[in-house]
């Protein structure tokens, strides 16, 4: 079951859906953009984004170690300047939400129901018809999942697009699942505060 607008602000006065800064405007208010739509609310870029180096390395997961790791010994990190930072024709960064996420398994009202809260990040429409991924093949948040979400930026449009941190780039879907998974944990990606995942 996906959550409504009012539903999904409900789960964040209850503490099951915790967005820090809490979206705002609640509702559409003269001269404000209400970050909420009928099923989503929308997030927006952090401050840094990560690009990665050209080769001469090979991405292979087969390896093992540690991937957050790798990442950020083969990209440059920046803070998105004034002005903002032009992704190229073909580019691809990681960038990170400006919000942070958690999803408790852990809560009374999880116990009480039999149910928990996981998530989806999906693109807006805005930016996709501009040619930009701001993710792909990842949108899962599963539950038990704390830090701020990775973003996996790629220009496939006809021309440079502008990335400026605090600009809405993508929107969160939120998801009842029924049952109380065990949790599996994740040391390379919960509690991450990077575009590369946990440093």
């Amino acid at each position: 079951m996906i959550l409504s607008n009012i539903a999904m602000q409900l789960a964040m006065e209850q503490g099951r859906l915790v967005v820090v800064p809490k979206p705002t405007p609640l509702r559409p208010a003269h001269g404000q953009t209400c970050p909420y739509d009928t099923h989503s609310v929308n997030l927006r870029l952090g401050q840094e984004i990560s690009i990665p180096e050209p080769g001469p390395y090979s991405f292979d997961l087969t390896l093992g170690g540690n991937l957050s790791t790798f990442l950020s010994r083969n990209s440059e990190k920046i803070v998105i300047p004034k002005g903002g930072y032009p992704l190229e024709r073909s580019q691809f960064v990681l960038g990170i939400t400006l919000e942070y996420l958690s999803l408790p398994i852990e809560h009374e009202i999880n116990n009480d129901t039999g149910t928990c809260l996981a998530a989806r990040i999906e693109g807006r429409s805005s930016v996709a018809r501009c040619g930009i991924l701001v993710h792909f093949t990842a949108p899962t948040i599963h539950p038990g999942f704390d830090g701020t979400l990775t973003l996996e930026i790629l220009n496939l449009g006809p021309t440079r697009f502008i990335l400026q941190p605090g600009m809405p780039i993508a929107q969160l879907i939120v998801e009842e699942v029924k049952g109380i998974p065990f949790e599996k944990p994740n040391l390379t990606f919960k509690g991450q505060k990077a575009p590369e995942g946990r440093l």
